[in-house]
């Protein structure tokens, strides 16, 4: 391990996280003179929105959103983008922080031209984790189409091996670097804006939702993928046990949110999410029948509440008042009877799906992580901004849960609270 030591910068702010809301915290920092220190633990920015077919309010691919965002950065001197780095610990107070943070070795330098020499040679099969593993990836792999940077990834799991030695020699411009090793780097910062976003909730946790136990229990982020054009299945919806077109879906909403022996509250997103996933079906199949269970069904503000309109009045999405209570699997079909009590009617529903989408809730990536200098943490593990205190503050899905649109709008503001500390000084 080799051990940096950064120039100090009373006048920087460090961003921690490079999803959607730490992209824009630091854009909205850097575009008005400030140094930024983007620091993400993927190799690539993005974040959840990366992984998204389609997302809100426009319904249009990530494309939109982070390509313009990505030419903003790299036209930005201002913003020091550092990936699979982690924050070790910060220190200080506002004004006056040093951070100490762990960049891991990518084994690709800068001279990377995205050729995919390497990936062809490579021989080595690995889960691919931006597909939540309904696939594989090479040991050396770019981690989607467009991501940032536009720079390969050789896998820790290939070092050491003959496939990392191919990897070398196929690449022609000198790229492939096998001796780089994990640093240490302290900065010195005068604010730290905190969005680390969310993971979904562990659905295999759920007892009685069969996530793991059948193939044709899916989460609501593995159906973006598959329906996404550049997901494991090509943007094609097929049921993982016999990639059969499904002719009837199950959406099972607050899996794990609205559960005291999960995640107590409500994740916010989860029932927008699963109204938008049903267009994705019936785009593909018009016949196809969906059927979503719910407690409540929540349309917050009046464009979200248009979009649950209109997907009220398509015949073939059926809305059931319910909890599931059980889901059982046909050994033979592999097809999926979802069990719950009408609250409505009363009645015991049984109803049989070629598969089954949960809702899983928003659970925050720091929950249960240490804490860093200033920061609060909740209960369910949402930090607490002290505005008062001021110098560390947490963005977007690190603060609650939040859709684009409102992750936006708080790391905007997040921002100015970080200048606003720097200003004082």
């Amino acid at each position: 391990m080799t051990q940096d030591k950064a120039a100090p910068a009373s006048q920087s702010i460090m961003v921690v996280g490079g999803g959607i809301s730490g992209l824009t915290s630091a854009l909205e920092a850097a575009e008005v003179g400030y140094e930024v220190f983007l620091v993400e633990k993927n190799p690539y920015l993005g974040g959840r929105v990366s992984q998204l077919n389609q997302y809100f309010p426009k319904l249009c691919p990530p494309t939109c959103g982070l390509e313009i965002n990505f030419r903003r950065i790299k036209d930005n001197p201002n913003i020091k983008v550092m990936t699979m780095t982690e924050v070790v610990k910060v220190d200080g107070q506002p004004g006056d922080y040093e951070a100490t943070v762990k960049v891991m070795p990518r084994y690709v330098n800068e001279n990377c031209t995205c050729c995919g020499e390497c990936a062809k040679v490579c021989e080595t099969e690995i889960s691919n984790e931006f597909n939540f593993g309904m696939d594989t990836s090479k040991g050396a792999y770019l981690p989607f189409e467009m991501a940032f940077p536009a720079r390969y990834v050789i896998s820790p799991q290939i070092i050491g091996t003959e496939d990392a030695k191919r990897c070398k020699e196929a690449c022609k411009y000198d790229a492939v670097d096998l001796e780089m090793t994990e640093k240490t780097i302290t900065l010195k910062v005068g604010a730290v804006i905190w969005a680390t976003g969310w993971e979904p909730y562990d659905a295999s946790r759920i007892d009685n939702l069969g996530f793991g136990l059948y193939p044709n229990i899916i989460t609501n982020m593995m159906m973006e993928r598959l329906a996404a054009p550049s997901g494991p299945t090509k943007g094609k919806i097929l049921r993982p046990s016999d990639d059969k077109e499904p002719t009837s879906i199950a959406f099972v909403q607050c899996a794990g949110s609205r559960d005291e022996n999960h995640l107590p509250y409500c994740s916010y997103i989860c029932c927008m999410a699963s109204l938008k996933q049903a267009t994705y079906v019936r785009e593909r199949y018009p016949d196809a029948k969906i059927y979503i269970f719910y407690i409540d069904l929540r349309a917050p503000g009046y464009r979200y509440e248009r979009f649950y309109k209109k997907i009220k009045e398509d015949e073939n999405v059926f809305f059931i008042k319910g909890k599931v209570a059980e889901v059982s699997e046909d050994t033979e079909t592999r097809n999926v009877t979802v069990t719950a009590e009408d609250a409505v009617s009363g009645e015991k529903i049984h109803q049989t799906v070629d598969m089954v989408v949960l809702a899983t809730g928003m659970q925050p990536t720091a929950a249960g992580m240490s804490l860093p200098a200033g920061l609060k943490m909740n209960a369910d593990g949402f930090f607490i901004n002290d505005f008062e205190k001021g110098g560390v503050f947490a963005a977007g899905c690190a603060n609650k849960p939040a859709d684009v649109v409102s992750s936006n709008q708080n790391a905007t503001g997040m921002a100015l609270k970080a200048i606003q500390t720097l200003v004082r000084r």
